[in-house]
């Protein structure tokens, strides 16, 4: 049996809960570990949204915090279902597994296709856009012998070693995540692919909105959760400084798998690869080595405790502001240098409530910067 197949678990969204999620995540400064906060603090979507416009306030925010309106958010459900799409929230049984436990996991993505290939063990192949020939073979047979094994593949649905993945899985399965929004697929020459992928046993997957166009910025968001929804990274043909490489990186620091294929020192498209075997990615070169080091995964519980929502919390209603004493000796311990949470909480000697409340507000205002690890320092 493949790692992580123990089964789907979750509780299911309502469908006024998944009109509130999808308007928190939209609104202005809320990122995912944000939207975290804002539901373990107030216990619904809707009772966060009404306190975004205070928290924002007090944090010294110089303007009103944009909230997506009702209208935004349904007008979003119904570009969805136009395109044969459903959000699928972080704490519902056809959320990937893999992907939930991550720092920062999108609290919704959108998903076309086969939504259970999202629950079924996964493992990443990434490489070279500009693949030789015997990349792009090399990849399809991982490819292909992870399908009989029982993974679906993920990938980004790019040119080269990204798209003979995506092709060699077709009937196994296969997961594009993708940098734009549903309906926005790059390369435009994949369209035909993605059609096929979402046609069949395969699933296309996105946490940015319906209509996004991708920029460049975008796609280190891609590679994270290309990264987070498998249980291993295989890296084929990958030049220095490539997506590939920051993909396999966010991998590692997520505790999964890093496999890279050896090539040519000659070939700057393996500069990358062999870069990664000199810092201990394992040596592959067959499907084996792939498969044989992710069997022992299978013994793995991958159940993380979802987020979900607790309607009959009154945390909203006693909610009680941090005053103004502790609010400054917190801003005077953060600075631009990244610091964990808990090191603000032993530094002040204040509750971890009053602490964490007070990085609410600084990050909803646009003053407080979050990073990997749960780490957060001030903007300026």
């Amino acid at each position: 049996m493949p790692a992580g197949s123990a089964g789907r678990t979750g509780i299911a969204l309502t469908d006024r809960q998944r009109l509130s999620w999808l308007r928190l995540i939209r609104s202005d400064n809320v990122g995912p570990a944000t939207f975290r906060d804002l539901i373990n603090h107030f216990g619904s979507a809707e009772a966060a949204l009404d306190a975004l416009p205070e928290l924002s306030r007090r944090g010294g925010a110089t303007r009103s915090v944009r909230i997506a309106s009702h209208a935004e958010a349904e007008r979003e459900l119904e570009a969805a279902e136009r395109h044969g799409a459903v959000f699928i929230g972080i704490g519902e049984p056809d959320y990937p597994p893999a992907l939930r436990q991550i720092d920062g996991a999108p609290p919704l993505i959108a998903a076309k296709g086969n939504v259970s290939a999202a629950t079924t063990p996964s493992v990443g192949i990434v490489g070279s856009r500009n693949a030789s020939i015997s990349g792009a073979k090399f990849a399809a047979m991982i490819a292909r012998d992870a399908g009989r094994a029982g993974y679906v593949v993920t990938s980004g649905l790019a040119r080269g070693i990204d798209t003979a993945a995506h092709r060699a899985s077709l009937d196994a399965g296969t997961i594009a995540v993708l940098a734009g929004g549903i309906d926005r697929p790059y390369p435009p020459e994949n369209l035909g692919l993605l059609g096929e992928i979402t046609g069949g046993s395969g699933l296309a997957v996105s946490e940015m909105p319906f209509g996004w166009e991708p920029r460049s910025r975008d796609f280190p968001r891609r590679n994270r959760l290309i990264a987070g929804i498998s249980l291993g990274i295989v890296v084929v043909e990958a030049a220095e400084r490539s997506g590939s490489l920051i993909t396999a990186r966010m991998a590692a620091d997520f505790g999964r798998l890093v496999f890279a294929v050896p090539g040519s020192p000659l070939d700057p498209r393996c500069h990358g690869t062999n870069g990664l075997l000199k810092e201990g990615a394992i040596m592959t070169t067959g499907p084996e080595d792939v498969l044989s080091a992710l069997a022992p995964l299978s013994q793995l519980d991958l159940f993380t405790p979802p987020i979900v929502e607790e309607p009959d919390r009154q945390a909203a209603a006693d909610f009680q502001p941090p005053d103004e004493d502790a609010r400054s000796i917190i801003v005077s311990a953060l600075s631009p240098t990244p610091v964990e949470v808990d090191e603000i909480i032993r530094h002040t000697a204040l509750p971890a409530s009053t602490v964490y409340l007070t990085l609410l507000e600084l990050d909803l205002a646009g003053r407080l910067h979050r990073h990997s690890g749960g780490l957060v320092s001030l903007a300026y």
